[in-house]
């Protein structure tokens, strides 16, 4: 919707004393990301191209207030943004003012975030990847790039599902790669999208999944990395996130698919990271899942409580 890096650790402070991401599961060495042209790596009219930005009313439909609209059968099970999510409201307002325009252009973006990601990785070295939403594809594409580079990747409700819009209609062709916009490597591999062939897996009023034909081809370079995929309740990505999910698997990615709502959070919309029980959903689900790959410390009682604790089954 045209978010700042800075909104993956906040959490607003008139509903919680408790800390945010930021302090807790993301401590340590971390760099956050603005795409390029949005945030604080700008956009240049005459280099970056037309953009677009979401309305009020738009996101108060689909992410704040999705109770109140009822755009898909979960929507009234949101309970945990906090503030009642409509225009008017103070905590809806100030989100609102941090909303950025986004370019047009998807391949676009997508073909600048593989440079550019690809260079901060040979920078940095090994890293996890920590995506949402429209920004899901770049960690299959950067994966893709630089898959020495990459140690897991944790995908907050990412863009999908494979080929198709879902949801809001009318439906329209995307991401012809599968989850992606732009090439990703193939084995056997593809000179051209036409060569991926599909065939629909499932369907219903909202969306229409679709899985390889047989025999699938594997996404060659994220195979070996493990996947988390974590969705909301509420959020209308528990539309279809189990047709993504369905896609990586078949391409041979291992992937674990976790429903905030199998383990008893429940009310959570696609913003989760910002709501209500955010240090909850990081500390029971993101950081137990990070160390059981022996990508995090455990740490001892007095630098976790309140921020990070272990689950040692998920």
């Amino acid at each position: 919707m045209g978010q700042m890096k800075r909104n993956v650790g906040h959490q607003f402070p008139s509903h919680t004393g408790r800390k945010t991401w930021v302090d807790g599961l993301l401590s340590g060495s971390r760099i956050r990301v603005d795409q390029p042209a949005r945030g604080r790596s700008p956009w240049h009219k005459d280099v970056d191209g037309p953009q677009t930005v979401f309305s009020a009313e738009r996101i108060e439909e689909r992410f704040t207030a999705t109770r109140l609209h009822n755009l898909w059968p979960q929507a009234s099970l949101h309970t945990q943004w906090p503030g009642n999510g409509s225009i008017g409201d103070e905590t809806f307002d100030n989100f609102y003012a941090s909303v950025l325009p986004s370019s047009d252009s998807s391949v676009e973006i997508s073909h600048k975030i593989k440079h550019a990601g690809a260079l901060l990785l040979d920078k940095i070295g090994p890293a996890v990847l920590l995506t949402h939403s429209h920004a899901g594809q770049y960690g299959w594409i950067l994966a893709d790039s630089r898959p020495g580079h990459v140690k897991a990747i944790v995908a907050l409700e990412p863009f999908g599902p494979p080929f198709v819009t879902a949801v809001f209609q009318p439906f329209t062709e995307v991401r012809p790669f599968g989850l992606s916009d732009i090439a990703v490597e193939y084995d056997p591999p593809i000179q051209g999208p036409e060569e991926l062939a599909r065939e629909i897996a499932w369907s219903d009023d909202f969306h229409l999944c679709y899985r390889q034909a047989d025999p699938p081809r594997q996404l060659k370079n994220v195979l070996g990395i493990p996947v988390l995929v974590v969705t909301s309740e509420s959020g209308y990505h528990a539309i279809y996130d189990g047709c993504t999910t369905a896609f990586l698997r078949q391409a041979g990615v291992q992937v674990d698919h976790i429903e905030l709502k199998e383990f008893g959070m429940r009310g959570n919309g696609h913003m989760f990271f910002m709501e209500k029980n955010s240090v909850t959903i990081a500390r029971d689900i993101i950081h137990s899942w990070l160390f059981n790959q022996s990508l995090a410390r455990r740490g001892n009682q007095e630098e976790t409580s309140g921020t990070i604790s272990y689950r040692q089954e998920l």
